[in-house]
């Protein structure tokens, strides 16, 4: 086996033993709503356009305090944000700092709140329905054929993250899985880097999340792993300061 897929197995196995922490992830921070829900689909949805340049597990607190108040719980429902004026919906969005830049975030807010009542009488499980509930039909739609309607929920790294997330934490079963990438932040990057699947330039090249993107799909071409199947463990351990990989310790396990 490839040296590299030998250290991927390793901390991928460090991960599943729970070597690498991640008891508690940033999303686990939610009102446990039922999965299946409407409610829980967009409370995994809107938060995530805000997820850039930003502490996650502060982001889901925050996202968490606003859905519990009954003063600022309607920005989690489209149709009532799309009555409401800018400055309630605005007011709302940075009592808990779920917005942190007042007048763009909350646009992407009622943004997304327009295009999903547009496109699905604001239920996100029928806008995935429409798409056969295809990943590959979806990020199509999303990121190429109208991404002006998405922002930033488009993105490369945030697109994929958000699709894995509602995997976990909400009742849907997407088929094309494996067209799901690992999302490219800042602990993926590094980690890919230290993987040595990335050089220092292509660290630093303003392209980098798309070759991290291209380095993963080619690595995991024809292994058992899926891309997305080893975002945690690479965002948890650039995050907990790159614990040692001993591949004879964790491939004998």
């Amino acid at each position: 086996m490839d040296e590299k897929l030998k250290k991927v197995q390793a901390l991928y196995l460090m991960w599943q033993r729970g070597e690498l922490g991640g008891e508690v992830m940033p999303e686990d921070e939610n009102p446990h709503l039922d999965k299946g829900s409407n409610e829980n689909f967009l409370y995994f949805t809107l938060p995530m356009a805000l997820n850039y340049q930003r502490n996650s597990y502060k982001l889901w607190e925050s996202a968490n305090k606003t859905y519990q108040d009954k003063e600022t719980n309607f920005v989690f429902k489209p149709k009532i944000v799309l009555q409401e004026s800018f400055e309630e919906v605005q007011n709302a969005l940075t009592k808990y700092k779920v917005a942190l830049q007042r007048t763009k975030q909350t646009e992407i807010w009622i943004k997304l709140c327009k295009t999903f009542v547009d496109l699905c009488d604001g239920d996100i499980r029928l806008f995935f329905a429409k798409f056969d509930n295809d990943i590959e039909k979806i990020k199509t739609f999303i990121q190429k054929e109208r991404k002006d309607l998405f922002p930033y929920l488009s993105g490369n790294k945030i697109c994929n993250y958000w699709l894995f997330v509602l995997l976990q934490y909400c009742d849907i079963k997407f088929k094309n899985k494996e067209k799901l990438t690992v999302a490219p932040d800042t602990h993926v990057v590094k980690s890919t880097y230290r993987l040595g699947l990335i050089n220092e330039s292509e660290l630093n090249s303003s392209n980098v999340q798309l070759i991290v993107i291209e380095r993963w799909n080619e690595l995991l071409k024809n292994f058992d792993l899926k891309p997305i199947d080893i975002h945690t463990a690479l965002w948890l351990w650039s995050r907990n300061g790159f614990k040692e990989i001993d591949l004879n310790q964790h491939l004998a396990k």
